[in-house]
């Protein structure tokens, strides 16, 4: 219809045509005066992500109608990160047998949330063939589109007694004056012309049909278009029909005047953007009995809300509680989640892999019963968290082995098996990689992360410097700068008062230098005089005590405890020299051992802790490996056993650490990674290590870092501040009671000029001045009079 009224130039104008394929931009003689069914998708997905369902199922009939809306809905859920593992297309002449098997298809499915988006004929048929599957009941989840939402209630009571607990969207046209009196007088006017039936309720398509020819009508009489004048084509037998058509005179002024249309209906506000009407607020219902009843109301700019006005200011909404409370299919009450085990196998089917580490995973055919028994350390993770969902898992394991009781391939191999859907899930120690998340979704990791580097102990080579080891550089520049200043403070107190520490400036220095080094080994012969340089001594002494026992016992462990350190430190130097390296057989390492220009004839793989370190005893020269590269817990683990002979350097590598892989999309991977937390952050995960990790072996893990005996500055930063201030406040009394006693000839000195002949005054005047009285004993007689 719109291309007949665009090639006759006449408006095509449509309240129920919501495909939004659809538009003005395309056939500018089109003009819808309802919403576009993509301006409803917004609404759904904030539905969906509010009640924290990770899939969905679109189920459309396959037209134009049902299909057009899939884009705007796919895009919409993706950005909520809603996964939609299969869309479910229903022909017009589907048979009841041909939409019975589609539903038992999406019956062995995982999920359990489904969107309908059909025309009512179709509709009808597949709800009451649902109810009559069992789809109805608990634990299902039906979202209506606008358009089956509108008219579900003026649908048969039998198809209104399936979609009970089922949830619709719908355009909210609210409460007014205008359209109570219209409905009254629809009413009034229905009763009059067939007495006999009962009058059905206006839903939004009534609204809009009647505001649509309130519309045109407007446009009509403002245009002045009274009458249809059509202009004749040149007539031509050869022409196709379409081509032939007469051509309205007055339809683009129709249009023009239809667009700027701008009033109150019984709709709502009437005002057509680009053509059509503009996305508004919807109303969100559940059918509960013969009617629906409000949940809340969606709107662009706030989200969920239960008001259809929410306050100013209000940040876009997503959450449930914004939302009233839902009965659910089944009448029940609690919120379902999502998903659930297909009808056709009772329990999750789980890939488990044959682990070079018994710790971990430990794979065992049971004798007797011939099923698969699994342990380890990742089992019991996982089944830990499996216990802290909110509701049952049954499980089954299944080994990945061959026949001969080997790993049926590499741990990339077991991915693809839960992306080609064969498994539900694996479980084991399955390392996070960037280039498997293309395949499955994987739950939060469950231990630390980094690759690291396992290699054999060295002796440290002592040299003739070792001496020096035990302070740090700091320390020594640190300790000989306070020799120094005690000694210089010792000096300035004692230079008068004490004839040890007077005579000729190379004498005064040589005194200065050997009291200070000398008090290292209490060495010194000065005898003091001054009870403040006696006070500055005494502090010093307990200082050089404790320094020098300190460097003593640091140096003694030096020279006679072995100490130990890295064969290597660097994987560059196993590049460089050709080593031979090793890792678990199927491991991800190989292929990041080449990235990181590893030869990969110098790679070698191993099955055991026992096989690793008897490589590693060997060495490269023997035929065996001179490095291991392995993840953090594998490392744990190794290191642990086997302390006494190797060490860990790193990490050289990071990666995300072990997960759990699912398919993607799956809601368990959501719901497993909620409860990893629960597990990793309580006692829980604590017990699991000790069982499998910790208690194996007595010997402690060493790390990647050798212990160290120096001594630094920070050590003693206590003693030294002490010490400076004690010398620094008995300097600033012994300047003060000078300042005192030469006032008179000090005020003179402030004339001068120049502030080195000021400062070579003043020491004249110290060096020229009388002895100070703060003397441990009388002043010198003899001394006195030559004074």
């Amino acid at each position: 219809m719109s291309e007949l009224g665009k090639k006759t130039q006449v408006p095509v104008i449509s309240f129920s045509a919501t495909s939004p394929s659809l538009t003005s931009i395309s056939n500018p003689y089109f003009i819808r005066t309802t919403l576009s069914d993509s301006a409803q998708v917004a609404a759904i997905a904030a539905i969906i992500q509010a009640f924290g369902w990770r899939q969905a199922i679109p189920i459309s009939d396959d037209t134009d109608y049902g299909r057009d809306i899939l884009p705007y809905l796919f895009d919409a859920l993706q950005q909520t990160g809603t996964h939609i593992p299969y869309h479910c297309l229903i022909s017009l002449q589907a048979t009841k047998d041909q939409i019975m098997e589609e539903l038992f298809k999406l019956q062995t499915m995982q999920t359990r949330v489904f969107i309908i988006h059909m025309r009512v004929s179709v509709a009808s048929r597949l709800l009451l063939l649902a109810k009559e599957a069992g789809m109805m009941d608990e634990g299902f989840v039906w979202i209506m589109t606008d358009g089956l939402t509108n008219l579900a209630e003026s649908l048969s009571s039998s198809i209104i007694d399936s979609l009970q607990g089922a949830i619709g969207v719908k355009t909210y046209v609210p409460k007014s004056k205008k359209n109570e009196s219209f409905a009254a007088r629809w009413k009034k006017r229905f009763q009059q012309d067939h007495p006999d039936d009962t009058p059905a309720e206006m839903n939004n398509f009534a609204l809009l049909a009647y505001d649509t020819v309130w519309a045109l009508a407007i446009a009509a009489e403002k245009g002045s278009v009274g009458k249809s004048d059509f202009i004749k084509p040149y007539r031509d037998t050869k022409l196709p029909i379409l081509e032939s058509l007469e051509v309205s005179k007055n339809g683009l002024k129709l249009v023009e005047e239809i667009l700027k249309c701008r009033f109150e209906g019984v709709s709502g506000k009437f005002k057509l953007i680009n053509g059509q009407l503009q996305s508004s607020t919807f109303q969100i219902v559940n059918m509960v009995g013969t009617r629906e009843r409000s949940l809340g109301f969606w709107d662009p700019e706030t989200g969920l809300s239960k008001k259809p006005k929410p306050k100013s200011g209000k940040t876009y909404s997503t959450l449930m509680t914004d939302l009233n409370q839902v009965v659910w299919p089944g009448e029940s009450g609690s919120v379902p989640k999502g998903w659930d085990i297909p009808v056709s196998r009772k329990k999750l089917k789980i890939l488990v892999p044959k682990s070079s580490f018994p710790e971990f995973v430990k794979v065992e055919k049971n004798a007797s019963s011939n099923n698969t028994e699994v342990s380890g350390f990742s089992i019991e993770v996982f089944e830990a968290a499996v216990r802290n969902l909110p509701y049952a898992l049954p499980l089954e394991y299944f080994a990945f082995e061959s026949a001969n009781g080997q790993n049926a391939g590499t741990y990339d191999d077991l991915i693809m098996q839960v992306y080609n859907h064969n498994y539900d899930g694996a479980v084991g120690d399955i390392n996070i990689r960037e280039n498997r998340l293309q395949y499955v979704d994987f739950t939060l990791p469950y231990t630390e992360s980094g690759v690291y580097m396992i290699v054999p102990f060295k002796m440290v080579q002592k040299n003739i410097w070792i001496f020096l080891k035990p302070w740090s550089k700091d320390l020594w520049f640190g300790a000989i700068a306070f020799f120094l200043y005690t000694g210089f403070v010792v000096w300035v107190m004692e230079h008068k008062a004490n004839p040890e520490f007077s005579g000729s400036r190379t004498h005064q220095l040589g005194t200065i230098l050997h009291f200070s080094f000398s008090t290292m080994v209490y060495a010194h012969r000065e005898h003091l005089e001054n009870v403040l340089s006696k006070l500055v001594l005494i502090i010093w002494l307990f200082v050089v005590l404790i320094l020098t026992s300190s460097y003593t016992a640091s140096l003694a462990s030096m020279l006679t405890v072995q100490k130990l350190e890295p064969s290597v430190t660097d994987f560059h130097q196993l590049i460089r020299n050709g080593d031979n390296v090793g890792t678990t057989n199927g491991s991800f390492m190989v292929d990041l051992l080449k990235k990181l220009t590893f030869d990969e004839k110098k790679i070698n793989l191993y099955n055991s802790v026992e096989e690793f370190s008897e490589a590693l005893l060997k060495g490269s020269q023997n035929g065996g490996i001179t490095a291991i590269f392995e993840g953090l817990p594998f490392v744990q683990l190794i290191i642990k056993q086997q302390c006494a002979n190797f060490t860990v350097v790193g990490p050289i590598f990071k990666n995300q650490g072990l997960g759990f892989a699912f398919p993607i999309g799956s809601p368990l991977v959501h719901d497993i990674s909620r409860a990893l937390l629960k597990v990793v952050e309580g006692d829980e995960i604590t017990n699991i290590e000790n069982k499998w990790l910790v208690n194996q072996t007595s010997c402690q893990i060493q790390g990647n870092t050798i212990s160290s005996n120096h001594l630094d500055f920070n050590s003693f930063g206590g003693l030294f501040l002490i010490t400076g201030t004690v010398s620094t406040f008995a300097l600033s009394i012994f300047v003060i009671i000078f300042i005192h006693k030469n006032w008179h000839k000090l005020r003179s000195i402030g004339a001068e000029n120049n502030i080195w002949r000021r400062f070579a005054t003043s020491f004249n005047c110290y060096n020229n001045s009388r002895n100070l009285t703060l003397s441990a004993k009388p002043p010198n007689r003899e001394i006195s009079l030559q004074t």
